[in-house]
């Protein structure tokens, strides 16, 4: 179910108009989307159900690539900090938070032009942009060169540097309280609703420069030729982040915040879950080997 809310939020943040706008404003010639469901029903009566799979490709191996570049990151950089002598010794809260942050960008820079492939595609109407995923390879090289493929990194660590900062260290302190919690959680869960929690606070806190990131990922010769053919063309961070709120106000720098989190909260919750336990059978194999 991931794939289709990928491209149901990418076809909301790369929208710039809403229903209550005429069809003729700033040249629209592309579809309006409002709301996660209404967007749902238009791809399929528009597209077909293989619109809901635009771009799951790059998506899939964006994910297992990323999953194992940020748990591997923030293991290695958590242990490195807690063996910093005492008078550089880190809070615990400090050092997750470096450890996520550190461990998010490492894991953005390495996948980026993965994430950019999978906007790229989820951002096709029916007329296609690239035919396959090498077609839109040799495309973005041919006519973007080396640095089209890293469009908008800029705002893809700026996002992902504090997201993942505050997420871990809203993980780390929201766990010894969920496992003493009141509420009857299931045993063995209060990882999982911890890692729901600290999702939703973090994505919220950071979306505009996700929505940032997106307008700027699909910038370049093929930009008109999107499913939303008014895209304006932004050069930096700053200046797409002014123009947003400037033009679409609070309500566009937030479009489709509310299918990411229905797609990230339960990801974070089975993560944060699988995650905890590996750690755990790890240490208990180490123990026993030094035993």
């Amino acid at each position: 179910m991931i794939a289709p809310l990928d491209v149901i939020k990418i076809r909301l943040q790369l929208q710039i108009h809403s229903l209550s706008e005429p069809t003729s404003y700033r040249g629209l010639n592309g579809p309006v989307y409002k709301g996660t469901l209404g967007t749902l029903k238009q791809i399929l009566r528009d597209e077909g159900v293989t619109g809901l799979w635009k771009g799951n490709i790059p998506a899939e191996l964006l994910y297992l690539t990323y999953g194992s570049v940020q748990f591997s990151a923030y293991t290695s950089i958590s242990q490195l900090l807690e063996t910093l002598p005492a008078p550089y010794t880190l809070p615990s809260s400090a050092n997750s938070f470096i450890s996520g942050a550190g461990a998010g960008a490492a894991a953005t820079t390495v996948t980026y032009p993965l994430d950019l492939l999978r906007t790229r595609f989820a951002a096709q109407g029916k007329d296609r942009v690239y035919t396959s995923i090498l077609a839109s390879i040799r495309s973005i090289a041919q006519h973007e060169g080396p640095t089209g493929f890293f469009r908008g990194l800029g705002a893809g660590v700026s996002q992902i540097v504090p997201y993942m900062g505050l997420f871990f260290a809203s993980y780390e302190s929201l766990k010894p309280v969920m496992a003493d919690s009141p509420l009857p959680l299931p045993l063995g869960s209060s990882d999982a609703v911890a890692g729901v929690v600290a999702s939703v606070l973090s994505k919220t806190a950071v979306y505009p420069l996700d929505t940032t990131r997106k307008r700027l990922q699909v910038q370049g010769p093929n930009r008109a030729r999107y499913v939303h053919r008014n895209i304006p063309t932004y050069t930096g961070i700053l200046m797409t982040l002014q123009h947003i709120w400037k033009h679409e106000g609070r309500r566009g720098m937030y479009r489709g915040l509310t299918v990411s989190l229905l797609k990230a909260a339960p990801a974070s919750a089975v993560t944060m879950w699988t995650y905890e336990r590996a750690m755990g059978i790890m240490v208990a194999l180490e123990k026993n080997g030094m035993e």
